[in-house]
């Protein structure tokens, strides 16, 4: 049992003797750690202590802030075995995956911008003007429990690097990772209040962060609905705002296209974390005629992941996070029946040895209809709707048809008509076979998929206010 009974506030680990919130296995269920129920009173100190430490700190060298930011690499590298297992355990990847991605990913980023900020243009002269681009203030960072230590430094990160100071509140049912990264912070020469942690629930202390007046920005990942609030909030105040929100990720294949490896490709997407993955490809559009080759192929792909313990180097599938998500997706399970889509595989039973834990089976459902809910709704678990379409244009509605744009796929044997049919795309990321992730271009979506972009240069501009001096 991890009994983590602080809060990181000003430079130091502020006891907690309050209520504590449980952190579960996600494949056994079982009470792993506890964590603070903090609420307004410690959030109102953690923003005090970073607004009154942004003025020195929006003021630092370059070089003091890379100083920083290197330890923080360093760190993250040295600590990446524990922090693999400790959000495997958590979320449920599985370790191989875990230490790739949930430990791989956070340092890859953090080289990122310590490879970009010595040459990113803090002044520039524009005609008779020195264009200035200067920290925002105060941000309020709120993180997801999918990937949680990724997008604590996908955000952190650059706010730092920007010379911004950074209140956090991680998700409290994956809060561990969040802090290990103020232990290394810790150990670094950041300054008292630049970086602070208050772990508490979204109702008590996220509510006292998003509202408070010291705060200039608010940096949110999560749920579309939640991020309504988030959004309201920072409006009330004029607080700046990025959002990464949900997604519903088409994968058109054109019928030209090699469908064996689109369907694979689309089916390790959906798959990836369970499912539980913002961008996941989560609909396969493929041509009617090859409807019911597509569900085979999907069929096969799944039955290579079979669920099992995370912790087990040979698992590729591992269970949900939490007892609610688990409930939430086979709700959308059963719901893909009633609606009348044909199950090809999978089904709201519990896999076969998985009656611990958050495990549920990785579902294809074929024939599919565009607008019903399974189609159109983020399900975040392990279920992949198969589309069947007569023609290009209906394709390309079909893949602009819900409410989402976050991410997309196209694939050809054609790769300059796979580029183009991208283009029509309405989301902020498309995949064009199978192209490899990029952590130094633009992330972000459209329409209720979020506002702002992160990774790169983007990412650091999110955190910067923009003035001209006319000289």
């Amino acid at each position: 049992m991890n009994t983590l009974n602080r809060n990181y506030i000003n430079g130091r680990w502020v006891a907690w003797d309050g209520d504590m919130i449980d952190v579960h296995e996600a494949a056994t269920g079982e009470v792993i750690a506890r964590v603070p129920a903090a609420g307004a009173a410690e959030m109102d100190q953690a923003v005090a202590a970073a607004h009154a430490a942004f003025d020195d700190w929006s003021q630092s060298p370059v070089a003091r802030r890379l100083a920083v930011l290197e330890q923080l690499h360093s760190g993250l590298l040295a600590r990446a075995g524990e922090i693999a297992q400790t959000v495997c355990r958590e979320v449920g990847m599985p370790i191989r995956l875990a230490t790739a991605i949930q430990a791989g990913l956070p340092a890859t980023v953090t080289r990122t911008y310590l490879d970009l900020l010595p040459s990113f243009p803090f002044r520039e002269t524009v005609g008779n003007s020195e264009v200035q681009y200067l920290p925002v203030g105060v941000v309020g960072c709120i993180t997801p429990w999918n990937y949680p230590l990724h997008q604590a430094v996908l955000k952190v990160v650059p706010a730092l690097a920007a010379g911004c100071t950074v209140v956090l509140k991680p998700s409290e049912v994956a809060p561990q990772s969040a802090y290990i990264l103020a232990e290394i912070l810790d150990s670094t020469g950041l300054p008292p209040g630049v970086f602070n942690l208050v772990c508490g629930p979204g109702a008590t202390a996220g509510e006292a962060l998003i509202h408070h007046p010291d705060v200039r920005m608010l940096s949110f990942t999560g749920s579309t609905d939640t991020g309504r609030r988030v959004a309201h909030a920072a409006a009330d105040d004029c607080k700046r705002l990025a959002l990464e929100l949900g997604g519903k990720s088409a994968s058109l294949v054109l019928p030209d296209a090699d469908l064996a490896a689109a369907v694979k490709g689309t089916v390790n997407s959906c798959l990836l974390n369970s499912g539980q993955t913002c961008t996941a490809l989560t609909r396969l559009l493929v041509p009617a005629d090859r409807h019911d080759e597509a569900c085979e192929l999907a069929a096969a792909a799944v039955a290579r992941m079979t669920p099992g313990n995370p912790l087990d180097e040979a698992t590729r599938l591992g269970p949900l996070a939490s007892a609610q998500q688990h409930r939430r997706v086979l709700d959308y399970i059963r719901l893909g029946l009633t609606e009348g889509a044909t199950l090809v595989t999978g089904g709201p039973d519990a896999p076969e040895g998985c009656a611990r834990g958050y495990f549920v089976k990785a579902t294809v459902f074929g024939h599919v209809r565009p607008d019903s809910r399974i189609a159109q709704e983020e399900i975040f678990g392990p279920v992949l709707c198969v589309i069947p379409y007569r023609d290009e244009a209906e394709a390309i509605g079909i893949a602009n048809g819900t409410r989402y744009g976050l991410s997309g796929a196209v694939w050809s044997a054609d790769p300059e008509r796979a580029r183009q049919v991208a283009g029509r795309l309405r989301s902020g990321q498309v995949t064009v076979n199978g192209g490899a992730f990029n952590p130094r271009a633009p992330f972000g979506g459209f329409g209720h998929s979020g506002l702002g972009r992160e990774f790169g240069r983007w990412g650091l501009e999110e955190f910067l206010e923009v003035r001209s001096l006319q000289l």
